[in-house]
């Protein structure tokens, strides 16, 4: 029988499903969820070129939204703005750091620019997004360098590591739990919070085998996601460093700023979300669990067409402006005024 992890704060539940988002699991089940189960099953492995990523292009991003290339040391990246929202060089202080999704095998920039110019646009903050080296030719630690050159880039700009969010999908989730706690482990500061939207955040699948989700996923099979632990370990096995690369739900985290978890009712992922949420809320670190109702993986991503999407990426925007907020507050020096016998007098009428 399926288990659910006791948290140690109870998840914040969104109740009901769409007619829109119940159709876009309808079909994921039938369509991606099929696929998926049958790239698992194959007797070796196999890594079609990454078309979603070429495809993509043709994508309209948010109105109004305008990037750049940026090319990091290493890999490329764009640093995209929404409509109305300033850099550090018209005012604006804070800034995200984003790492997209793909099972670190597909989907790049192309893919999430709508996203990211939607996370943008409700965060009222450039973003910093990074098309970091994926399987199956490079193991994922080299995904996690890249994010800590990404996020040296945005320090480079003038932005303080106190300023810059680092947010996630499915792997990106993962990169920007490992990127937070790589660029705090290197000095670099402690960044201002983290976001992850459907976050893969345990390599071993055991414990997702284990989930009352194991079989209710509407777009990943189990075998798939065990596919994927055998792949990624190979990786590290060929680069020599098996067993060095520790997941986000194993390290330490007491010191990591405050979180946002956002993950389907359904999702597979949900073991992971609840299990790293425990671990965050035991250790004192601020952690707000989002269960959203029947939403499929990554549900964000339809906010075109599916009101929960959008109303998901509010949330977003809604947290990280908090955070911008409460270091505002948190700087802003307390002036006290000298007790004098006339102030007294004067407080005490009042």
């Amino acid at each position: 029988m399926g288990t659910r992890l006791t948290v140690a704060t109870e998840p914040r539940v969104f109740r009901g499903a769409s007619v829109q988002s119940r159709l876009l699991g309808l079909g994921l089940r039938h369509t991606v969820r099929p696929l998926l189960g049958l790239w698992a099953h194959l007797p070796f492995d196999v890594f079609p070129p990454n078309l979603l990523e070429h495809a993509a292009r043709l994508l309209p991003v948010h109105e109004g939204t305008s990037w750049r290339h940026v090319q990091l040391d290493g890999c490329p990246a764009e640093w995209l703005r929404a409509k109305g929202v300033d850099d550090i060089h018209d005012g604006n202080q804070k800034a995200i750091l984003y790492f997209h999704g793909g099972a670190f095998l597909t989907c790049g920039l192309n893919t999430h620019r709508r996203l990211v110019s939607r996370i943008s646009y409700a965060s009222e903050q450039p973003v910093l997004n990074v098309g970091y080296r994926q399987m199956p030719y490079e193991p994922i630690a080299e995904s996690v360098a890249d994010g800590v050159v990404g996020f040296r880039w945005l320090l480079d700009q003038g932005y303080r590591a106190e300023d810059i969010t680092i947010a996630g999908d499915s792997a990106g989730g993962y990169l920007a739990f490992s990127v937070a706690r790589a660029v705090m482990d290197a000095d670099l500061g402690r960044p201002a919070g983290v976001v992850a939207l459907s976050p893969l955040l345990d390599v071993d699948s055991s414990h997702k085998a284990a989930h009352r989700n194991a079989d209710r996923c509407q777009t990943f099979p189990l075998k798939a996601l065990e596919r994927f632990t055998e792949v990624s370990l190979r990786m590290d096995t060929r680069r020599g460093i098996n067993g060095q690369r520790v997941c986000p739900v194993n390290m330490p985290v007491d010191d990591l700023p405050p979180t946002l978890i956002q993950i389907g009712s359904r999702e597979i992922l949900l073991a992971d979300a609840e299990l790293m949420a425990n671990r965050l809320v035991q250790a004192g670190v601020p952690c707000d669990l989002q269960v959203w109702d029947r939403q499929v993986h990554v549900f964000q991503a339809a906010a075109s067409w599916v009101p929960e999407s959008r109303a998901a990426i509010e949330e977003i925007g809604t947290f990280v402006r908090d955070l911008a907020a409460r270091e505002e507050t948190a700087s802003t020096p307390v002036t006290t005024v000298p007790r004098t016998a006339a102030g007294t007098k004067a407080a005490a009428q009042a």
